[in-house]
Protein backbone atom coordinates (compact mmCIF):
# COMPACT_ATOMS: atom_id res chain seq x y z
CA UNK A 1 0.00 0.00 0.00
CA UNK A 2 1.22 3.37 -0.37
CA UNK A 3 -0.63 5.01 2.50
CA UNK A 4 0.32 2.57 5.40
CA UNK A 5 -0.75 4.70 8.46
CA UNK A 6 -2.76 7.02 9.53
CA UNK A 7 0.41 9.59 9.31
CA UNK A 8 1.15 8.55 6.14
CA UNK A 9 -2.72 9.59 4.79
CA UNK A 10 -2.96 12.63 6.32
CA UNK A 11 0.37 13.86 5.40
CA UNK A 12 0.05 13.26 1.45
CA UNK A 13 0.10 16.20 -0.70
CA UNK A 14 -1.79 13.50 -3.04
CA UNK A 15 -4.25 11.61 -2.04
CA UNK A 16 -5.44 8.90 -4.18
CA UNK A 17 -8.33 5.90 -3.44
CA UNK A 18 -9.54 3.40 -5.22
CA UNK A 19 -13.38 2.51 -4.55
CA UNK A 20 -15.67 -0.95 -4.93
CA UNK A 21 -17.36 -2.65 -3.99
CA UNK A 22 -21.85 -3.58 -4.74
CA UNK A 23 -23.42 -1.13 -7.01
CA UNK A 24 -25.81 0.69 -4.66
CA UNK A 25 -23.26 0.98 -1.73
CA UNK A 26 -22.34 5.10 -1.92
CA UNK A 27 -19.57 4.63 -4.24
CA UNK A 28 -20.49 7.33 -6.63
CA UNK A 29 -22.03 8.86 -3.90
CA UNK A 30 -18.66 9.67 -2.34
CA UNK A 31 -16.83 10.40 -5.63
CA UNK A 32 -19.48 13.63 -6.12
CA UNK A 33 -19.05 14.36 -2.24
CA UNK A 34 -15.28 14.96 -3.13
CA UNK A 35 -15.36 15.90 -6.61
CA UNK A 36 -17.81 18.79 -5.15
CA UNK A 37 -14.43 19.75 -2.98
CA UNK A 38 -12.74 21.17 -6.35
CA UNK A 39 -9.93 19.35 -5.07
CA UNK A 40 -10.54 15.94 -6.30
CA UNK A 41 -10.73 14.30 -9.56
CA UNK A 42 -13.42 11.62 -10.18
CA UNK A 43 -12.96 9.09 -12.70
CA UNK A 44 -15.80 6.72 -13.49
CA UNK A 45 -14.73 3.23 -14.52
CA UNK A 46 -18.41 2.98 -16.20
CA UNK A 47 -18.55 5.93 -17.61
CA UNK A 48 -15.12 5.09 -19.37
CA UNK A 49 -16.87 1.92 -20.21
CA UNK A 50 -19.57 3.61 -21.58
CA UNK A 51 -17.92 6.37 -23.37
CA UNK A 52 -14.48 5.48 -24.49
CA UNK A 53 -14.84 1.43 -25.53
CA UNK A 54 -18.46 0.56 -25.99
CA UNK A 55 -19.76 3.90 -26.89
CA UNK A 56 -20.34 2.49 -30.80
CA UNK A 57 -21.55 -0.52 -29.84
CA UNK A 58 -23.98 1.28 -27.85
CA UNK A 59 -25.01 3.87 -30.71
CA UNK A 60 -24.74 1.25 -33.26
CA UNK A 61 -27.39 -1.03 -31.65
CA UNK A 62 -29.60 2.06 -31.32
CA UNK A 63 -29.03 3.00 -34.97
CA UNK A 64 -30.07 -0.99 -35.81
CA UNK A 65 -33.37 -0.29 -33.86
CA UNK A 66 -33.93 3.22 -35.18
CA UNK A 67 -33.34 1.30 -38.94
CA UNK A 68 -36.54 -0.59 -38.23
CA UNK A 69 -38.87 2.26 -38.36
CA UNK A 70 -39.11 3.89 -41.75
CA UNK A 71 -39.43 6.85 -40.78
CA UNK A 72 -36.09 6.98 -38.86
CA UNK A 73 -34.52 5.22 -41.35
CA UNK A 74 -34.84 7.10 -44.08
CA UNK A 75 -33.36 10.13 -41.73
CA UNK A 76 -30.44 8.06 -40.77
CA UNK A 77 -29.44 7.16 -44.58
CA UNK A 78 -29.80 10.80 -45.26
CA UNK A 79 -27.62 11.60 -42.24
CA UNK A 80 -30.72 13.88 -41.06
CA UNK A 81 -30.52 13.02 -37.86
CA UNK A 82 -27.69 11.80 -35.44
CA UNK A 83 -28.44 9.27 -32.63
CA UNK A 84 -25.64 8.67 -29.84
CA UNK A 85 -26.00 7.86 -26.20
CA UNK A 86 -26.34 10.53 -23.40
CA UNK A 87 -24.24 8.83 -20.85
CA UNK A 88 -23.59 10.88 -17.45
CA UNK A 89 -21.89 9.47 -14.27
CA UNK A 90 -25.44 9.19 -12.24
CA UNK A 91 -27.23 7.71 -15.78
CA UNK A 92 -25.51 4.61 -16.73
CA UNK A 93 -28.64 3.65 -18.66
CA UNK A 94 -27.53 3.31 -22.35
CA UNK A 95 -24.60 1.22 -21.20
CA UNK A 96 -27.15 -1.25 -19.00
CA UNK A 97 -29.53 -1.16 -22.08
CA UNK A 98 -27.36 -2.81 -24.39
CA UNK A 99 -25.73 -5.11 -21.97
CA UNK A 100 -29.51 -6.32 -21.88
CA UNK A 101 -30.73 -9.39 -20.16
CA UNK A 102 -31.32 -12.93 -21.91
CA UNK A 103 -34.57 -15.15 -22.89
CA UNK A 104 -38.04 -14.35 -24.68
CA UNK A 105 -37.10 -12.20 -27.68
CA UNK A 106 -40.75 -10.85 -27.36
CA UNK A 107 -40.04 -9.62 -24.08
CA UNK A 108 -37.35 -7.59 -24.92
CA UNK A 109 -34.52 -10.59 -24.17
CA UNK A 110 -31.63 -11.52 -26.44
CA UNK A 111 -30.30 -14.41 -27.62
CA UNK A 112 -28.07 -16.68 -25.14
CA UNK A 113 -25.19 -16.25 -28.29
CA UNK A 114 -25.87 -12.59 -28.34
CA UNK A 115 -25.79 -11.91 -24.47
CA UNK A 116 -22.40 -13.67 -23.99
CA UNK A 117 -20.70 -11.80 -26.72
CA UNK A 118 -22.04 -8.39 -24.87
CA UNK A 119 -21.08 -9.96 -21.79
CA UNK A 120 -17.29 -10.21 -23.40
CA UNK A 121 -17.28 -7.07 -24.60
CA UNK A 122 -18.05 -5.70 -21.35
CA UNK A 123 -15.40 -7.55 -19.55
CA UNK A 124 -12.47 -6.61 -21.58
CA UNK A 125 -13.93 -2.60 -21.75
CA UNK A 126 -13.70 -2.73 -18.20
CA UNK A 127 -10.16 -3.97 -18.12
CA UNK A 128 -8.95 -1.19 -19.96
CA UNK A 129 -10.88 1.53 -18.33
CA UNK A 130 -9.40 -0.20 -15.09
CA UNK A 131 -6.14 0.24 -16.51
CA UNK A 132 -6.72 3.46 -17.49
CA UNK A 133 -6.83 4.86 -14.60
CA UNK A 134 -3.48 5.41 -13.83
CA UNK A 135 -2.76 7.47 -16.78
CA UNK A 136 -6.20 9.77 -15.98
CA UNK A 137 -4.60 10.45 -12.32
CA UNK A 138 -1.34 11.54 -13.69
CA UNK A 139 -3.39 13.83 -16.36
CA UNK A 140 -5.79 15.26 -13.72
CA UNK A 141 -2.95 16.77 -11.81
CA UNK A 142 -0.70 17.59 -14.92
CA UNK A 143 -3.89 19.31 -16.69
CA UNK A 144 -6.20 20.12 -14.48
CA UNK A 145 -3.93 20.97 -11.44
CA UNK A 146 -6.08 17.95 -8.69
CA UNK A 147 -4.14 17.20 -6.08
CA UNK A 148 -6.36 14.23 -5.34
CA UNK A 149 -7.64 11.37 -7.40
CA UNK A 150 -10.74 9.00 -6.58
CA UNK A 151 -11.29 5.79 -9.32
CA UNK A 152 -14.95 4.81 -8.72
CA UNK A 153 -15.56 1.08 -9.73
CA UNK A 154 -18.65 -0.89 -11.23
CA UNK A 155 -19.79 -3.59 -9.08
CA UNK A 156 -18.29 -5.99 -11.43
CA UNK A 157 -14.40 -4.88 -10.99
CA UNK A 158 -14.47 -8.63 -8.95
CA UNK A 159 -15.25 -10.28 -11.76
CA UNK A 160 -12.95 -9.34 -14.27
CA UNK A 161 -9.68 -9.82 -11.57
CA UNK A 162 -8.49 -12.38 -10.25
CA UNK A 163 -8.63 -11.51 -6.92
CA UNK A 164 -6.47 -14.91 -5.42
CA UNK A 165 -3.33 -13.92 -7.23
CA UNK A 166 -0.79 -12.03 -5.59
CA UNK A 167 0.35 -10.80 -9.33
CA UNK A 168 -2.81 -9.81 -11.01
CA UNK A 169 -2.06 -6.92 -13.79
CA UNK A 170 -5.03 -4.93 -13.36
CA UNK A 171 -5.04 -5.35 -9.47
CA UNK A 172 -1.21 -4.64 -9.30
CA UNK A 173 -2.12 -1.45 -11.26
CA UNK A 174 -4.53 0.02 -9.08
CA UNK A 175 -3.15 -0.53 -5.70
CA UNK A 176 0.11 0.87 -6.89
CA UNK A 177 -2.33 3.74 -7.75
CA UNK A 178 -3.84 4.45 -4.68
CA UNK A 179 -5.63 2.99 -1.44
CA UNK A 180 -7.48 0.30 -2.04
CA UNK A 181 -11.00 0.95 -0.24
CA UNK A 182 -13.86 -1.81 -0.25
CA UNK A 183 -17.35 -0.84 0.71
CA UNK A 184 -19.03 -2.89 2.46
CA UNK A 185 -22.47 -3.78 3.11
CA UNK A 186 -23.95 -6.23 5.95
CA UNK A 187 -27.13 -8.40 5.67
CA UNK A 188 -29.53 -5.71 5.93
CA UNK A 189 -27.85 -4.14 3.60
CA UNK A 190 -27.39 -7.01 1.12
CA UNK A 191 -31.53 -7.30 1.63
CA UNK A 192 -32.00 -3.91 0.72
CA UNK A 193 -30.23 -4.22 -2.57
CA UNK A 194 -31.98 -7.84 -3.54
CA UNK A 195 -35.60 -6.06 -2.77
CA UNK A 196 -34.39 -2.59 -5.01
CA UNK A 197 -33.66 -5.19 -7.60
CA UNK A 198 -36.81 -6.86 -7.48
CA UNK A 199 -38.74 -3.77 -7.77
CA UNK A 200 -36.29 -2.82 -11.00
CA UNK A 201 -34.53 -5.37 -12.13
CA UNK A 202 -31.36 -4.14 -14.73
CA UNK A 203 -28.88 -5.85 -16.35
CA UNK A 204 -25.08 -6.42 -15.39
CA UNK A 205 -22.23 -8.05 -15.92
CA UNK A 206 -21.16 -11.24 -14.48
CA UNK A 207 -18.29 -13.71 -14.37
CA UNK A 208 -18.74 -16.20 -17.45
CA UNK A 209 -18.46 -19.11 -15.49
CA UNK A 210 -20.89 -17.86 -13.24
CA UNK A 211 -22.96 -16.73 -16.11
CA UNK A 212 -23.04 -20.30 -17.80
CA UNK A 213 -23.78 -22.23 -14.49
CA UNK A 214 -26.52 -19.79 -13.43
CA UNK A 215 -28.20 -20.10 -17.07
CA UNK A 216 -28.29 -23.74 -17.00
CA UNK A 217 -29.72 -23.95 -13.04
CA UNK A 218 -32.37 -21.71 -13.72
CA UNK A 219 -33.45 -23.63 -16.96
CA UNK A 220 -33.20 -26.65 -15.21
CA UNK A 221 -35.06 -25.60 -12.49
CA UNK A 222 -37.79 -23.67 -14.43
CA UNK A 223 -37.84 -26.50 -17.60
CA UNK A 224 -37.94 -23.19 -19.83
CA UNK A 225 -36.64 -22.69 -23.17
CA UNK A 226 -34.16 -20.66 -24.14
CA UNK A 227 -36.58 -18.24 -26.18
CA UNK A 228 -39.14 -18.74 -23.43
CA UNK A 229 -37.59 -17.42 -20.66
CA UNK A 230 -38.67 -14.01 -19.17
CA UNK A 231 -35.43 -12.03 -19.16
CA UNK A 232 -36.76 -10.49 -15.82
CA UNK A 233 -37.11 -13.25 -14.04
CA UNK A 234 -33.97 -14.80 -14.84
CA UNK A 235 -32.17 -11.75 -13.59
CA UNK A 236 -34.00 -11.42 -10.22
CA UNK A 237 -33.45 -14.95 -9.83
CA UNK A 238 -29.74 -14.46 -10.33
CA UNK A 239 -29.17 -11.17 -8.70
CA UNK A 240 -28.80 -12.64 -4.82
CA UNK A 241 -26.87 -15.28 -6.05
CA UNK A 242 -24.79 -12.99 -7.27
CA UNK A 243 -24.30 -10.56 -4.28
CA UNK A 244 -23.09 -14.18 -2.71
CA UNK A 245 -20.58 -14.93 -5.59
CA UNK A 246 -18.80 -11.61 -5.65
CA UNK A 247 -18.87 -11.15 -1.67
CA UNK A 248 -15.49 -12.94 -1.28
CA UNK A 249 -14.10 -12.02 -4.29
CA UNK A 250 -13.98 -8.31 -2.56
CA UNK A 251 -13.22 -9.75 0.85
CA UNK A 252 -9.92 -10.91 -1.09
CA UNK A 253 -9.34 -7.24 -2.82
CA UNK A 254 -9.83 -5.97 0.23
CA UNK A 255 -6.24 -7.30 1.79
CA UNK A 256 -4.28 -5.00 -0.53
CA UNK A 257 -5.93 -2.10 1.24
CA UNK A 258 -8.78 -1.19 3.98
CA UNK A 259 -12.73 -1.77 4.67
CA UNK A 260 -15.08 0.90 5.48
CA UNK A 261 -18.48 -0.59 6.48
CA UNK A 262 -21.39 1.56 5.82
CA UNK A 263 -21.69 2.56 9.52
CA UNK A 264 -17.88 3.93 8.82
CA UNK A 265 -19.64 5.82 6.08
CA UNK A 266 -22.33 7.12 8.05
CA UNK A 267 -20.22 9.53 9.94
CA UNK A 268 -18.81 11.00 6.48
CA UNK A 269 -20.45 14.16 5.91
CA UNK A 270 -17.12 16.07 4.02
CA UNK A 271 -13.93 15.71 2.47
CA UNK A 272 -12.10 15.83 6.29
CA UNK A 273 -14.55 13.48 7.73
CA UNK A 274 -13.55 11.12 5.09
CA UNK A 275 -9.86 11.65 5.94
CA UNK A 276 -10.17 10.52 9.57
CA UNK A 277 -12.76 7.81 8.50
CA UNK A 278 -9.63 6.69 5.96
CA UNK A 279 -6.96 7.50 8.55
CA UNK A 280 -8.70 5.57 11.75
CA UNK A 281 -9.34 2.10 8.82
CA UNK A 282 -5.41 2.17 8.44
CA UNK A 283 -4.25 2.62 12.27
CA UNK A 284 -6.63 -0.10 12.93
CA UNK A 285 -5.22 -2.51 9.39
CA UNK A 286 -3.91 -5.69 11.46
Amino acid sequence: MIYNSAEDWMRAPQKRVVLFGMSGLGKTYLSNMLRETGEWFHYSVDYRIGTRYMGELIADNAKAHAMQVPFLRDLLLSDSIYIGSNITFDNLAPLSTYLGKPGNPELGGLSFDTYRTRQEEHRLAEISALLDAERFAARAEQLYGYPHFVCDCGGSICEVVDPEDDSDPVLDTLSDLGLMIWLKGDESHREALIKRFDRAPKPMYYQAEFLLKAWDDYRAETGLAEDHVNPDDFVRWTYARALDHRQPRYEAMARRGITLSMEDMSHVEDAQSFDAIVAKALDDRP
